[in-house]
């Protein structure tokens, strides 16, 4: 089959609608039908512990659809004050349920199923270490620890552990390693790696809350899928999220590697469901997902969070959007370069600016720490990127905006982002 020549705004359009980011967001009240769309769309949502501005998974709802109501997501994931509910009702009901996906993220429950073979990977190949002497895996704490989530689920690990205190049971702590998790955190952590137990959602800490599988997730969820139909659909889920990639970023999208995946991805072109492409400036094979959008043009913008799929993967970021993107959360801070918790802004179909966002909740504002422009920046941009921050600090339940005196874009984003708040206190007065 001869490939698809793309320009390069071409396939960046495609990978923008791809994710739905490709036209302004709605307006009104942003309800649960709103966050499935999304849920249905990108499919993983990734999991960090970093919360210097909100949570990871809660970003990408905002970039899609703006500000809405985080509850929304807590109801999704059946966590926060939903984090209690039990019981088969509340497992048919069931939008957003942890797995190793990506990396740590939440996915809908039908591609729980799907993640099967990793859960297999984790119980036979992982090194789990020793308890008293004995493989983790065989050591009598683990039983223990799953008849009291069976009796009792859902669970913390604190609260397991805390359970195990007031028995009088021995507890150790293995300092230098596993975090210096304590025996109970170890085992529960095995159990939920291997699929044991599952989050039934995270407390109000952000402590998953362990429960049974049964308990959890709908029944159809509960079904055994064969590796190799699972990673075929997981390409394919890939694949349709990208919109157009590389065999490397497809299958990055679950991070699925090997002769399998492989075998898997060259099925799915044999049978037409990804259409070999090449992409203008470069010489690389491309696929596009043959029911991908190709919109003559794209009209949104949006702050993508460090761990938004549009961003994932690096070298195709690089490729098609022309940014090194780099966060900095994993850089020592005498060597970032852009900042901590760096956020590259969506304008149209393409990646005009860098900012280093910092949600200051003491002081009431969200902080940017530095703006830097790209090549593609726009005469529009400031005043483009000052109303996204704008809406994303009330969003925050943030006061306002202040805009730091570092990099390439501050005095401009300084200037337009006073000039949005005088024209707020206008339109309040």
């Amino acid at each position: 089959m001869e490939p698809i020549t793309l320009s390069l705004d071409q396939a960046r359009r495609v990978a923008v609608a791809a994710q739905g980011l490709n036209r302004p967001r709605i307006d009104g009240p942003r309800t649960m039908r709103h966050v499935q769309g999304v849920i249905d769309r990108l499919g993983v949502f990734q999991i960090d512990s970093v919360n210097v501005l909100a949570r990871a998974h809660l970003l990408p709802l905002f970039s899609r659809l703006g500000p809405y109501d985080t509850d929304l997501m807590d109801r999704a994931t059946a966590s926060g004050r939903h984090a209690r509910r039990v019981g088969r009702s509340a497992a048919a009901d069931r939008r957003l349920v942890e797995s190793w996906a990506h990396v740590a993220a939440y996915v809908p429950p039908a591609a729980w199923p799907l993640l099967a073979f990793r859960r297999r990977r984790f119980a036979q190949e992982y090194d789990w270490g020793e308890l008293d002497g004995v493989r983790l895996p065989d050591a009598p704490q683990v039983q223990e620890v799953h008849s009291l989530v069976a009796a009792e689920g859902p669970l913390s690990a604190s609260q397991i552990h805390d359970r195990f205190v007031s028995e009088g049971r021995s507890v150790r702590r293995k300092r230098g390693t596993w975090w210096d998790w304590s025996t109970e955190k170890r085992v529960v952590e095995h159990l939920f790696f291997t699929g044991e137990v599952v989050s039934a959602g995270r407390n109000t800490q952000f402590e998953r809350l362990y429960d049974l599988p049964e308990r959890v997730l709908p029944a159809s969820a509960l079904v055994d899928v064969p590796e190799a139909d699972a990673k075929r659909a997981l390409l394919e889920l890939g694949a349709r999220a990208h919109g157009i990639g590389v065999a490397r970023c497809i299958k990055d999208y679950y991070r699925l590697k090997g002769p399998v995946a492989d075998r898997t991805l060259a099925d799915l072109v044999d049978e037409g469901v990804l259409l070999p492409a090449r992409v203008e400036g470069g010489s690389e094979q491309w696929f596009l997902h043959r029911d991908a959008a190709r919109p003559r043009r794209v009209a949104g913008q949006a702050l993508l969070a460090p761990f938004d799929p549009l961003v994932w993967e690096r070298k195709r970021l690089e490729r098609l959007f022309r940014m090194r993107y780099r966060i900095g959360i994993y850089t020592p801070a005498a060597q970032r370069v852009d900042g901590y918790y760096v956020l590259p802004f969506l304008e149209d179909s393409q990646l005009t600016a860098r900012v280093d966002l910092k949600a200051d909740r003491a002081a009431g504002v969200l902080r940017v720490q530095s703006a830097h422009a790209e090549p593609s920046v726009t005469a529009d941009t400031p005043a483009r990127l000052a109303a996204e921050l704008g809406a994303m600090a009330r969003w925050l339940g943030l006061e306002g905006v202040t805009v730091e005196a570092k990099g390439s874009l501050s005095p401009a984003l300084h200037a337009a982002m006073a000039g949005a708040m005088a024209g707020a206190e206008t339109r309040d007065n």
